[in-house]
């Protein structure tokens, strides 16, 4: 009888790592996808080059969040997409549709929605937008990495390198 949970518990999680793994690779697409405004955003943001390469580092887990400019170039980056409300808050229909543009985008969305706005009541308080929203992506990055969809660096970085050789 014990072999047969083990045998069952070993399907549920076999069927458990595909999922897990489709989830993963939405999210390689959206932050690339995301990540495709970092170049407009630099100047305005006062990213120097060796801020810019850090950014490139998001999904580490040994990333820092301690760099205002960060914050900043996050702001310029989601007013680039019309992700933002007049009040540098999130605008959740907008945000849903850009999710929504990307293959498979549909199966996590609504997740990353809601997970964005549960981070944005935390740090309700800070004044500073740049700061806010830099405190919001790293409770947002954490979520993501708890809840095991945050994109892998290894696919991360082998994007790049294809993107680099096309």
């Amino acid at each position: 009888m014990e072999t047969a949970k083990v045998f069952l518990v070993g399907l549920l999680m076999a069927g458990l790592v595909p999922h897990r793994r489709a989830d993963m690779v939405i999210m390689k697409d959206v932050t690339l996808g995301f990540g495709a405004a970092l170049n407009h955003c630099r100047e305005e943001s006062g990213l120097t080059e060796e801020k810019m390469e850090e950014f490139f580092h998001f999904w580490n887990e040994d990333f820092k969040f301690v760099h205002r400019e960060l914050g900043c170039a996050i702001q310029c980056m989601s007013r680039y997409f019309n992700l933002l409300t007049e009040s540098n808050r999130m605008h959740h229909e907008n945000t849903e549709k850009f999710i929504n543009s990307f293959p498979n985008g549909e199966k996590l969305a609504k997740q990353l929605v809601q997970e964005i706005h549960k981070c944005e009541k935390l740090f309700e308080h800070e004044e500073d937008h740049c700061w806010r929203i830099l405190h919001v992506a790293e409770c947002f990055k954490n979520n993501c990495v708890k809840n095991g969809i945050a994109p892998a660096m290894e696919m991360l970085i082998a994007e790049f390198i294809m993107e680099a050789e096309a």
